[in-house]
């Protein structure tokens, strides 16, 4: 089953749960007060779950639009910089934080780098994201 057919949101949040089991990932230590953008005020609110669901959220994204390299993944956890009145300028997501749940997913063999163009998803993470997909699908009915 294709994880384009279920919704992203039902999606990430299956696979956040999932990987809460494997030990290679976890929220590093003071991860609970990093922002996620440098024009962000505060840190998610929800701490103890967000560093599984962004780390969810980038294998769908690798296997969406992969390969791919950290640079490309900031402009998507990018937004709005404000900055008073005036035009408002898109602005890129952390870094750190990509760079580190990309490590994380690594040493648990479900991304692995691709010489010189980025990250794609390994047979273990695209048969995790196609399993978690088709479980979704089967249970809708």
């Amino acid at each position: 089953m294709s994880i384009y057919v279920v919704q992203p949101e039902k999606l990430v949040e299956a696979i956040a749960e999932k990987l809460k089991e494997f030990p290679e990932i976890s929220p590093p230590k003071g991860s609970e007060f990093w922002k996620t953008a440098f024009f962000k005020e505060l840190a998610p609110s929800d701490s103890e779950n967000f560093w599984y669901i962004r780390c969810a959220s980038l294998l769908r994204k690798v296997k969406k639009f992969g390969p791919i390299g950290v640079s490309k993944l900031r402009k998507f956890y990018g937004g709005r910089n404000r900055k008073g009145k005036g035009l408002h300028h898109s602005a890129r997501g952390s870094g750190k934080i990509v760079r580190v749940a990309l490590q994380q997913l690594e040493k648990a063999n479900l991304i692995k780098m691709k010489e010189k163009q980025g990250r794609v998803l390994s047979s273990e993470g695209t048969s995790l994201l196609e399993r978690t997909a088709y479980v979704i699908m089967r249970s809708k009915d």
